[in-house]
C-alpha cells in the first residue's frame, strides 16, 4: 500500500512530503535572427555619382550663362533704342514748325508781300522758342550791359571805355543758351574793358 500511495503523489505533481507546487524553470526564448550589416557603396558607384552631379551642374551653369548672355543682349538693345527715339517728342514739335516755314514760303511766293510774310516768320519764331523753353526747357539769355562772365559769355571782340569800372558785355552778336539752367552755348559778345591811366595801371 506504501508503494501505491508514493505513485500517487508523483502522478499529482506533489512534491512528497508537502503541499508545495513545483515551480517552472525559466522559460527559453527563441534566438533572434541576427540582421546582416548593410555593405558600404564600392568607389566605383561614388564615382558615377559624382559624375551624374558634376555634369547636371555644368548643364545649369551653361544655360545661366546663355540666359545672362541674352538678357545682356536684350539690355543693350533697349538702350540703344532708347538714346535713337530720346527725341523723338522734340523732332515732332519741329515737324511742326517745318510745316510752319513750307506755308509761309508758298504763301509769299504767291502774295508776295514782304510786311505780311514777315510777320509769319516773326510769329514762327515766337512760337517755337515759346515751345522749346515751356516743354524742353530750352531758354535764351541776353547779355548786353551784364558785367562779363566767362562761363556765360565768349569773348570776340573788346574796347576800351572809361565809362566802365569792370569787363561789361557792350554788344551781343549771339545769344547764349541754357538748358534748365545748365548752360550748353555761351553767348558771343564784345567786351568793353575799363580804359584806366596808365599811372594807375
Amino acid at each position: 500500500m506504501a508503494q501505491d500511495s508514493n505513485f500517487n503523489e508523483e502522478v499529482s505533481g506533489e512534491a512528497p512530503g508537502g503541499d508545495l507546487p513545483v515551480e517552472p524553470g525559466p522559460e527559453k526564448t527563441p534566438p533572434q535572427a541576427e540582421t546582416p550589416e548593410q555593405e558600404a557603396p564600392a568607389p566605383e558607384d561614388e564615382t558615377g555619382a559624382l559624375k551624374e552631379q558634376l555634369a547636371e551642374l555644368n548643364n545649369q551653369y551653361l544655360r545661366k550663362a546663355a540666359d545672362f548672355e541674352n538678357f545682356r543682349k536684350r539690355m543693350n538693345r533697349d538702350k540703344q533704342e532708347a538714346v535713337d527715339f530720346a527725341n523723338q517728342g522734340l523732332l515732332l514739335d519741329l515737324i511742326q514748325v517745318i510745316d510752319d516755314f513750307d506755308r509761309a514760303i508758298k504763301s509769299a511766293e504767291t502774295s508776295k508781300d514782304f510786311s505780311s510774310f514777315y510777320e509769319g516768320i516773326s510769329m514762327i519764331e515766337k512760337r517755337l522758342s515759346s515751345q522749346l523753353e515751356n516743354k524742353w526747357g530750352l531758354k535764351r539769355y541776353d547779355s548786353a550791359g551784364e558785367t562779363f562772365d566767362p562761363n556765360r559769355h565768349e569773348a570776340i571782340a573788346t574796347e576800351k571805355s572809361p565809362e566802365i569800372e569792370e569787363p561789361t558785355v557792350g554788344e551781343e552778336f549771339l545769344k547764349g543758351y541754357t538748358l534748365k539752367d545748365r548752360v550748353i552755348r555761351t553767348a558771343k559778345v564784345k567786351v568793353l574793358m575799363p580804359d584806366q591811366p596808365e599811372e594807375a595801371q
